[in-house]
């Protein structure tokens, strides 16, 4: 009696089980299965960007009289800085490795250019009454970009090409300006900066970079009559302060 109550009470519960796969099968998995949290995504660099700056920069000059038959030729007639706030714009593209030994290294290409109006002028260390003057008009470099990212705040160094604009003149206190030229000179920069994320599309950024621009020859045009063209050698080098924001897109 005992074996056949024992039996029918796992056929009865076969039954049920059978009878119950069904509805298990219709039901969705969402409702089976706890709901797993999607993981948080991984903020990457990789993209590129557009955006605007403004800072300060300081440009440093060196003058040598080059004038052939001058009264001071190859003699050094001093030098002076100029100073000027500065704005402009910038664009360029990121790359990020995300996995292996790299992971975190961030390298990119850039290219900005800037408008500024800052002048300075010195006394002739040889003449009297002579002063030496400068003006920087704008300022352009094409750098490529390496750095380190820690999620959504990347150090990183740059250097590349650099040019400067700007006018240059001589005047006396009797006449008043008396030579003038206008030049672009090109060299090299190199710098450093910090640029964090702020959200998935807008990040800010402050820089330093230093440019260097050597040694030009400039030649001078004669502003009064009478007087014959003049060259000088002028050494120049700047100093450039930045901060700026950019739009970032593609990543």
């Amino acid at each position: 009696m005992r074996i056949i109550i024992l039996g029918s009470a796992i056929l009865g519960s076969a039954v049920l089980m059978a009878c119950a796969q069904p509805a298990l099968a219709q039901q969705p998995l969402a409702e089976v299965l706890p709901a797993v949290a999607a993981a948080p995504a991984v903020w990457s660099w990789t993209g590129c960007f557009v955006g605007g700056h403004g800072g300060g920069i300081w440009s440093r000059e060196s003058w040598v009289n080059r004038t052939p038959g001058g009264a001071h030729t190859n003699l050094s007639l001093g030098a002076h800085d100029v100073a000027s706030v500065l704005g402009g714009v910038q664009g360029g593209c990121d790359v990020q490795v995300k996995d292996g030994p790299l992971s975190g290294l961030v390298v990119g290409i850039q290219g900005d250019v800037a408008w500024a109006d800052g002048a300075g002028a010195h006394a002739s260390t040889r003449e009297f009454g002579v002063t030496y003057d400068s003006t920087v008009r704008g300022l352009a470099s094409v750098t490529g970009r390496i750095g380190y990212a820690a999620g959504r705040v990347l150090g990183y160094m740059r250097g590349g090409a650099a040019w400067q604009r700007g006018d240059s003149g001589a005047a006396t206190i009797i006449t008043g300006p008396a030579y003038t030229a206008s030049t672009t000179r090109a060299g090299w920069t190199v710098g450093a900066g910090v640029e964090y994320a702020v959200t998935a599309w807008l990040s800010g950024f402050v820089e330093y970079n230093y440019a260097d621009f050597g040694t030009q020859r400039i030649g001078f045009t004669p502003r009064l009559a009478g007087l014959p063209p003049a060259f000088v050698d002028i050494k120049q080098s700047s100093n450039v302060v930045r901060v700026g924001v950019n739009v970032r897109f593609g990543g």
